[in-house]
């Protein structure tokens, strides 16, 4: 008799200002190995520190002012920002990340400013991260959270930055679209996607 197995569905919960820490420590975790984290802290022994410090302040905004959706026991994290109304800067933002990043600070200002050159004009939902701890990925549970979220969208395009190739293969997947990369003043390639409605 043929033997089945059932894999579990991830339970996902809204992250909680508790949570901040946990969910700001797993992004720098998941993203240590790509090149724009190398760019901004080009000083091994520091970055993850100084990442952890300043996926922080927009975990922290994200509890105020978007939502963040995380897995199980925190495997696996989104988060997202409706940008459907006007959004209000993080709280001392300029402060906080010469604070957090230091000798380092023109570096995350630069990418600061090319994100926002590239983000579309029309209302849309915002995936500022995902990510996924190295010892859990290749699961599902990137995809288990972008369906969560589109599924909510309620006829809003969805947009997003994808940061390596892996990545944006991932989400033309879930329907993205990718439109003409920018580059960071080291080459380091970012893939503007869009979801339409």
């Amino acid at each position: 008799m043929k033997q089945q197995t059932w894999a579990m569905r991830p339970v996902i919960r809204h992250a909680t200002a508790d949570d901040a820490g946990r969910v700001a420590e797993l992004i720098a975790t998941a993203f240590s190995g790509l090149k724009v984290v190398h760019y901004l802290v080009p000083e091994r022994r520091e970055r993850h520190r100084v990442m952890t410090a300043n996926f922080r302040i927009l975990v922290d905004h994200a509890v105020e002012h978007g939502e963040i959706h995380l897995i199980d026991d925190g495997p696996a994290v989104a988060v997202w920002f409706p940008r459907t109304a006007p959004l209000p800067a993080p709280p001392d933002y300029d402060r906080r990340l010469a604070e957090t990043t230091g000798e380092w600070a023109e570096r995350f200002r630069v990418l600061d400013e090319l994100f926002a050159a590239n983000h579309p004009a029309e209302p849309y939902h915002h995936l500022a991260f995902l990510a996924v701890h190295p010892d859990r990925q290749n699961e599902g549970l990137g995809s288990a959270l972008l369906r969560y979220h589109h599924a909510r969208l309620g006829g809003v395009p969805a947009y997003l930055e994808a940061s390596d190739p892996r990545n944006r293969d991932l989400y033309a997947r879930h329907g993205y679209r990718q439109g003409e990369p920018f580059a960071l003043p080291d080459g380091t390639l970012f893939w503007p996607m869009r979801r339409p409605a």
